[in-house]
């Protein structure tokens, strides 16, 4: 549980929010000491322009001239009294030319972030002063947000590309060891075959012959299955329910005697496109882990329904249930609540549904103590 919230997705995750939050942290810091700085600018300006109005005839205003004429970055406008636009700088020349409202819309909004400089004209009059914050100041303003999202486009493309490639890894593998499998039961089932032949000669071994015949069909069956993991599977016309109550009826004459099983279907002709040996794999997965789930009794419940675009298949049982905390792992591969179990069992399956089949196996319900029904949800 720890390593699994607290692995390399928390650290990158972590790094990455130290990151955004230093550098939000950081830039906003610079943004304030900046309109601080450029308040202190607007402040000189509105002094020299004072000084421009006001000075003698013969006064020296280079000084003056050359402040007023050095701000080329923060946006201002002059009004009266009554707030009529006298002036404006550093706006838009082509849209103050074009747009008659453009002037008031950034008067506006002017208005909205800073309180203006009132500059005294004479005893009865005041100009006022609106200014904006520059074009430097915006983008350092919006920088941290659009780091945010290129971080977390980053971080998207990482996770991706790691999970893509985890997956293929797995498949890889589990595609090497299905085939490896077959092919190594291939060999023994060939002798044992050969052996049969042999005892059945003698006619006192012909019923023992008989069900290890049986046992070899069923061991070729499972070599059929491993063989075809990794290849598309030709898919068949066949009839659900038959399907399913074959293999029903094989888990039953295996299972304890106070373990029920019933079958719930409101037609016998269910058609579906299925891989037989795979899907049948499925079912006796399914059927294996709610007898486990019972422990010896309870009851097993197969509902099979036929809608007009897609089939249902309902596999419940009465056993002990899923815990909260173990339901978004139990199609996770090597995840298994068994002393013994290796983790491939539902997960296999869930890949053979949906990348064969191209339908969804998930839990409709569950509760523990009280059961579990799968869900098998094939389009027509």
């Amino acid at each position: 549980m720890f390593r699994q919230y607290f692995g390399w997705r928390f650290v990158l995750v972590a790094v990455a929010a130290v990151i955004i939050v230093t550098t939000i942290w950081f830039v906003n810091n610079l943004s304030e000491k900046i309109q601080h700085e450029e308040t202190k600018k607007v402040a000189t300006w509105v002094e020299a322009y004072r000084e421009l109005l006001q000075a003698p005839p013969d006064a020296n205003l280079n000084l003056a001239v050359e402040i007023i004429t050095t701000n080329t970055t923060i946006p201002m406008i002059l009004t009266d009294d009554r707030g009529a636009i006298i002036d404006n700088r550093n706006l838009d020349s082509v849209k103050v030319a074009s747009d008659p409202a453009y002037l008031h819309g950034q008067l506006g909004a002017f208005k909205k972030q800073h309180p203006p400089f009132i500059m005294a004209i004479d005893a009865k009059s005041n100009n006022y002063i609106y200014y904006g914050d520059s074009l430097i100041l915006k983008q350092v303003r919006y920088y941290p947000y659009i780091q945010l999202i290129v971080v977390t486009l980053f971080i998207g493309v990482v996770l991706f590309a790691l999970s893509t490639t985890n997956r293929a890894t797995q498949n890889l593998l589990w595609v090497g060891m299905a085939k490896e499998t077959a092919h190594q039961l291939g060999t023994p089932l060939s002798s044992i075959e050969a052996w049969l032949e042999i005892l059945r000669e003698r006619e006192e071994n012909v019923p023992l012959v008989n069900e290890l015949v049986k046992d070899v069909d069923r061991l070729k069956l499972i070599t059929d299955r491993f063989s075809k993991i990794g290849s598309v599977p030709s898919l068949e016309e066949r009839n659900l329910v038959s399907q399913i109550e074959n293999m029903v009826a094989y888990i039953r004459k295996r299972a304890p005697q106070k373990v029920i099983f019933t079958m719930k279907t409101t037609e016998q002709e269910v058609p579906a496109m299925i891989s037989p040996p795979l899907f049948d794999w499925v079912v006796e997965n399914l059927l294996k882990n709610a007898l486990d789930a019972m422990e010896g009794k309870g009851e097993i419940t197969v509902t099979i329904e036929n809608h007009s675009a897609h089939i249902t298949v309902d596999i419940s049982d009465t056993g002990k249930g899923i815990p909260k905390a173990h339901h978004d792992k139990i199609f996770h591969p090597g995840f298994s609540t068994k002393k013994r179990g290796w983790g491939l069992g539902l997960s296999l399956a869930k890949r053979i549904i949906q990348d064969y089949h191209k339908g969804r196996l998930s839990v409709k319900w569950t509760e523990v103590n009280k059961g579990t029904t799968f869900r098998i949800w094939l389009r027509k």
